[in-house]
């Protein structure tokens, strides 16, 4: 089979398309025949070595749509054929990839792949974020950071869809002011102070809950506008930079700090996604959430892909097609 491979960290120049073999399920996952997957900030990092380190020849993705080619000896939930949506351990950038079965969704026929491919992580990740994490309510006002990219423009959908007053959406250019508006925000600004447009528009009352994924100076700046009683949820540092702040900032405003990770999430409650993949299927099929696909390459044309997501010039997810 096809697969794109990295034997050492580095540039886009370490990714290379190689024949390999088809993996082998054991007694409970399922081989899965790849349609399309999707690339993400965190294969960037990977592939970087900034993540994790890799022994040998290596696989990059974290997610994969396609159809179940076979099922290990053990698997009860799924059979041969089945339409489904994965996050393999081993990678999703080859034309076959292997998942635990626990880490296998199957999805709608009104879902078709690329939708598939790119919706688990932004969509799952999001409906926990201000669901299960942040609990957010009704009337809330909401501030996004990384607003354009497709865990920012999907949060954006469900923030609305649960029910809050305000969708405020942060992003490094201008340009990308139109992506942050027609995902449903209701204002969109450049990180160049901040906090003082957001408590601008907030007549000075600041927000009730912020998604931070980019850390650093960003995060720091969060603080001058949340509210009194309000939330930040902490789920990513795209910025590779600290954020500190005194522990002052917390106990007397009741402010609180959030930590989340969706890679964390996979690997010790797996068990927790299944509710969520449910309820998350209902919203795409309904339409209450489109995932935003940017742009679409082959598996052939995967550094691309991974210079536009490296240089900050994507909107939305990006999708390599593989079959």
């Amino acid at each position: 089979m096809k697969a794109v491979v990295i034997e050492s960290y580095g540039s886009s120049d370490v990714l290379q398309v190689m024949d390999i073999d088809i993996p082998r399920p054991s007694a409970h996952e399922v081989l899965i025949k790849v349609d399309k997957t999707s690339v993400n900030y965190a294969d960037i990092k990977n592939r970087q070595g900034l993540k994790k380190k890799i022994e040998g020849p290596t696989i990059l993705g974290l997610e994969a749509a396609g159809t179940i080619a076979e099922v290990g000896s053990e698997v009860k939930k799924f059979k041969v054929g089945q339409r489904v949506v994965s996050f393999p351990e081993k990678g999703s950038y080859a034309q076959y990839t292997v998942a635990n079965e626990a880490l296998t969704f199957a999805i709608p026929n009104e879902i078709d792949f690329t939708t598939a491919a790119a919706s688990p992580i932004v969509s799952f990740l999001s409906y926990q974020l201000l669901k299960d994490i942040a609990r957010m309510q009704l009337g809330e006002t909401v501030l996004i950071h990384a607003a354009a990219g497709g865990v920012g423009s999907t949060a954006i959908q469900m923030a609305k869809v649960f029910g809050a007053k305000t969708v405020i959406g942060t992003v490094s250019r201008e340009e990308k002011f139109s992506t942050v508006l027609a995902a449903g925000a209701d204002l969109a600004i450049t990180y160049e102070d901040f906090s003082s447009k957001v408590n601008e528009y907030t007549d000075g009352d600041g927000v009730n809950l912020i998604l931070d994924s980019v850390s650093g100076s960003v995060f720091e700046e969060s603080f001058a506008c949340l509210a009194l009683y309000g939330k930040i949820v902490h789920f990513g540092n795209t910025s590779n930079q600290t954020g500190r702040i005194p522990t002052t900032a917390l106990h007397s405003s009741c402010r609180s700090v959030l930590g989340f990770s969706f890679g964390t999430t996979r690997k010790k409650r797996p068990d927790t996604i299944k509710p969520v993949a449910d309820e998350v299927f209902k919203l795409l099929v309904n339409g209450d959430v489109q995932v935003k696909v940017g742009a679409e390459y082959s598996l052939y044309e995967v550094k691309k892909a991974h210079e536009m997501i490296e240089n900050r010039e994507n909107t939305g997810k990006i999708v390599l097609t593989v079959s």
